[in-house]
């Protein structure tokens, strides 16, 4: 054991002599005690072997390891939103797994061409949900006339949301275009059910009934008037 430090076998053989050690001293020592005792050194002597070989990491490679990372947090604070945009990032950037790892049974070289189309349109999906989480964390929905004390801060936060906003433009486009691939006449009658939620995006992409497009105007108009107003109530300093 090195100096100044104490690993978890350590910490269970010093348990295990000053209980059974006691235990003896007082005359107490049992025969079923005598069982424990070895089943007891023999789980310390295991737990030895493995932590001296190791256990091996997992090294995230491919697009399905790092979206595996991505998860959403029922409070999402700032940070949360940047971790998964990070992950959901570097999935669009990785390489695809073997498809004996897709997140759907691929059978032939159509399914597996679909499935990447599929993917690479949900995971830029996602990275639009996250930059809107991000934006709004720093969003001011109203601007009140009690606000005039606070309203440098409040302009930067809305500068912060503004280009988290903005970003999401880049995705949408991505999106659609891997929408559109996805949807091609090749397809028709191809539909793969173990990511039936993907499939249901992809839809309502082409039919307009999801538009990020939209979404995005409508935030970003809305976070303009507010940053006016902000601006207007700095200059007639309440």
């Amino acid at each position: 054991m090195e100096s100044g430090k104490l690993r978890v076998s350590d910490f269970a053989i010093i348990n295990f002599l000053n209980y059974y050690g006691q235990s003896a001293e007082n005359g107490i020592m049992e025969k079923s005690t005598f069982r424990n005792i070895y089943k007891y050194l023999a789980a310390i002597i295991l737990v030895m072997i493995l932590a001296n070989q190791g256990a091996g990491a997992y090294v995230c490679k491919y697009k399905e390891d790092f979206y595996k990372l991505y998860h959403v947090h029922y409070q999402q604070l700032p940070d949360d939103c940047i971790e998964n945009i990070y992950w959901l990032e570097k999935a669009v950037k990785a390489d695809f797994a073997n498809p004996y790892y897709a997140f759907a049974k691929i059978e032939d070289e159509r399914q597996w061409e679909k499935y990447r189309y599929l993917f690479m349109m949900h995971v830029n999906l996602k990275l639009i949900e996250q930059h809107l989480r991000l934006g709004r964390i720093y969003d001011k929905k109203i601007a009140y006339f009690y606000d005039a004390p606070w309203t440098d801060e409040y302009q930067r936060n809305l500068e912060k949301a503004q280009s988290c906003y903005e970003a999401g433009y880049y995705y949408w486009e991505e999106a659609k275009l891997w929408a559109e691939k996805a949807s091609v006449s090749k397809f028709n009658f191809l539909c793969m059910t173990d990511i039936q939620n993907w499939e249901d995006e992809r839809e309502r992409i082409n039919t307009g009934d999801l538009d990020y497009g939209r979404t995005l105007d409508r935030e970003l108009t809305r976070l303009r008037k507010v940053l006016a107003d902000l601006i207007e109530m700095n200059e007639k300093k309440y």
